[in-house]
């Protein structure tokens, strides 16, 4: 039994811990904050560590940003 003591510990605090994630999960799920942090949080990791990575977020940024042009009638087919 004694043995077995140290890997119930280990178990029970596993269990535990996986119990409070699920809580945050369904938290965040429910009011919706991780979105805007995760995406900053990553965007910074990606500036410091992957300039490459960087340039293309801030490039799809734009281009959400971006409005659709309006169409244009002088280059509709004249019949």
């Amino acid at each position: 039994m004694d043995q077995l003591l140290p890997l119930l510990i280990v178990v029970t605090a596993l269990a535990v811990i996986m119990g409070l994630f699920a809580l945050l999960a369904r938290h965040v799920r429910r009011r919706g904050t991780a979105g805007g942090a995760l995406r900053g949080a990553l965007a910074a990791h990606d500036e410091a560590w992957h300039g490459t990575a960087a340039d293309s977020y801030y490039e799809i940024q734009v281009q959400t940003n971006r409005k659709a042009p309006l169409p244009d009638d002088r280059w509709r087919r004249r019949r």
